[in-house]
């Protein structure tokens, strides 16, 4: 099995883009919390999140992505069950969410990148002092992040098992854990 040192290469190696590989740490980030919180295999969730979106710049459509990358993590040897939870966050592969890692990756995909907006307007620039609350607030602000489906994140979260905020304030505690990688540490330091 791909172990997260040779993920992390092929993620650097299709994707340029600073903000894609941020979100892709976020995503493993939260799967890897997660996995703890559920007692699956960290290794597997957090892979999973990892790779789940290292061909968005080869295949930047939702017709290719993510489908037309599984050849390549396939011959990679990327578990299958790593491959289906990928094809199941695509909204166009026709891939049913069924396992908890199908249900877990779609539920902290989009998630991450709201936390990531809302904690870049704070004052602080930090996930260090941001709560619940204030992605409450922007939630209801439709224009903020308006590319961030309100509906699909309530109902993947709901599908997963977890009540929204809840899950909100998991994924921003997960997310913590890897600020200063993010580039989400703003003025605060851990603990302040």
């Amino acid at each position: 099995m791909m172990n997260r040192n040779e993920a992390l290469n092929l993620v650097n190696t299709y994707i340029k883009a600073p903000g894609l590989v941020n979100h892709m740490l976020a995503v493993e980030a939260a799967m890897r919390f997660y996995a703890k919180e559920l007692n699956q295999d960290v290794e597997i969730w957090g892979l999973t999140g990892l790779l789940h979106d290292y061909d968005w710049e080869i295949h930047p459509t939702l017709d290719l992505h993510p489908a037309a990358g599984i050849a390549l993590l396939r011959e990679q040897g990327v578990p299958e069950e790593i491959l289906h939870a990928i094809l199941a966050h695509g909204v166009d592969t026709g891939v049913p969410r069924e396992t908890l890692l199908d249900k877990g990756l779609y539920a902290c995909d989009e998630i991450t990148g709201l936390v990531t907006a809302v904690a870049l307007v704070r004052p602080s620039r930090s996930l260090y002092d941001l709560t619940s609350s204030s992605v409450k607030k922007k939630w209801k602000d439709r224009a903020f992040a308006a590319g961030v489906n309100r509906e699909e994140v309530a109902e993947a979260a709901a599908d997963f098992g977890v009540e929204l905020w809840q899950h909100v304030d998991n994924v921003i505690l997960a997310m913590r854990a890897i600020a200063p990688e993010l580039g989400l540490e703003g003025n605060l330091r851990e603990g302040e």
